[in-house]
């Protein structure tokens, strides 16, 4: 009876790989994506784009299910709140919303995702870093200087 059990189970797991996840990246049309200051820029590139962007580097594990649906989850919901590719696009008061949630989630750690810092740990923001984002965001929302430095 077990071994039927444990059968069954790798079969389901080998029948979940031919699923298709339809991952996608989008083309990103420069002229909508976010343009700021390089060392924001940084930032947010290795810390944010894989799940906010259009410019999402696919992992080899996430081609494995069930792991692969997760990850396709969080970056369809990661765009879905905010997308740094199609910025210039988003409505203003959808992006005051979104960069008022991004200074609590970058100030309380809650981005990035720490499943998602347990498998990138280059994607660690240092408290250094965190301050330059925080100040962008304020930046945006019009709280400080647009001519402020950023470091």
């Amino acid at each position: 009876m077990l071994k039927k059990i444990v059968v069954g189970i790798i079969l389901i797991l080998v029948l979940m790989q031919l699923i298709p996840l339809g991952k996608t990246n989008p083309k990103v049309d420069t002229a909508l994506a976010l343009k700021t200051d390089e060392n924001v820029m940084m930032i947010l590139k290795k810390s944010c784009y894989d799940c906010h962007s259009n410019e999402t580097k696919w992992s080899v594990y996430s081609n494995i299910a069930p792991l692969s649906f997760k990850i396709l989850s969080n970056v369809n919901r990661g765009r879905a709140a905010l997308n740094f590719s199609t910025w210039q696009e988003i409505e203003e008061d959808i992006k005051i919303a979104r960069l008022k949630r991004a200074i609590k989630t970058v100030n309380n750690k809650q981005m990035p995702l720490s499943a998602y810092l347990s498998l990138h740990e280059e994607a660690k923001i240092s408290q250094d870093e965190r301050a330059v984002l925080v100040k962008w965001f304020e930046k945006e929302l019009g709280l400080i200087a647009p001519d402020e430095v950023y470091f």
